[in-house]
């Protein structure tokens, strides 16, 4: 049985300047150790769910599989629950919270280091906007976009942010078309993974690379969400928060329209300005 993504615990509240007991849903957080062809290559920490794309997506974005024919199967621990059609399950199990993606003896990289993920950073800056550019190309030309239409995607962004409603502890990464429909939405307690989650739902529907669409987080817009964007060839990135500067570098270099600080009226761009009306045209 799938465990909770939002497990209850009893705490102690002061109300009314009183204490009382209740009950309070927290945001599910736990190490899954991602193994390659039978041996560990990773720990993330993560809200237990979509593992297979969890990992899958990661996988991706770290350059170690370039396609879903490269994998030729899934151990998975039973708890985890999930049955995927358009993926090989191996019927030997692994132990708790671990997964171990089975790739073809030709296929997939290794990379040189053991990458380890906090559910707080993703690569965490060791990639460099210099390495990716030897990985990855620019970015396609992609969908032009009306600036009026990106505010409601923080809006429904939020709608469909059924954990975060219990909880206040995960973020959320939703996929949209450039008409702005809802494709993909992943919560997680990392951002970066949320993002992992959503590429490898279209890793496994093989739509990669996504380069008619528009990635949408909660929260701020950091390297590796950028990084992940990139690899999965989206060209549009609006954040709910903030970006950073190394954001905004990597954005600018691939070609991908940055926005951050979405709200119900106004937004900020930081790079690409040549997919909004009116924009290219400003000095």
């Amino acid at each position: 049985m799938a465990r909770p993504q939002s497990p209850r615990i009893r705490i102690a509240r002061w109300r009314e300047r009183a204490w009382e007991t209740t009950e309070d849903a927290v945001a599910a957080e736990e190490p899954l150790q991602l193994l390659l062809n039978g041996r560990p290559l990773s720990i993330v920490m993560r809200t237990p769910g979509n593992d297979i794309e969890l990992a899958l997506g990661l996988l991706s974005a770290e350059h170690v599989i370039g396609s879903l024919d490269e994998v030729v199967g899934v151990r998975i621990s039973v708890e985890s629950d999930e049955r995927e059609a358009h993926i090989a399950l191996r019927d030997d199990i692994v132990e708790s919270n671990q997964i171990d993606v089975q790739l073809a003896a030709e296929g997939g990289r290794r990379p040189e280091r053991s990458f380890l993920s906090s559910s707080a950073c993703g690569v965490c800056g060791a990639t460099t906007v210099e390495l990716l550019t030897h990985e990855y190309p620019p970015l396609p030309e992609g969908p032009s976009l009306d600036a009026g239409a990106l505010p409601a995607l923080a809006d429904r962004l939020r709608e469909r942010q059924r954990v975060f409603e219990m909880t206040g502890g995960l973020h959320a990464a939703g996929l949209f078309t450039a008409q702005g429909e809802l494709v993909t939405l992943r919560e997680d307690i990392g951002r970066h993974n949320a993002v992992d989650k959503v590429v490898g739902r279209a890793l496994l529907d093989r739509r990669l690379p996504l380069g008619d669409s528009i990635l949408a987080v909660s929260g701020r817009a950091g390297y590796e969400v950028v990084q992940k964007a990139v690899a999965a060839g989206i060209p549009v990135l609006v954040a709910v928060g903030a970006p950073s500067s190394l954001a905004v570098a990597t954005a600018s270099r691939f070609g991908m329209t940055l926005v951050g600080f979405l709200r119900h009226d106004r937004f900020n761009v930081y790079s690409g300005n040549e997919r909004l009306a009116g924009l290219a045209q400003m000095a």
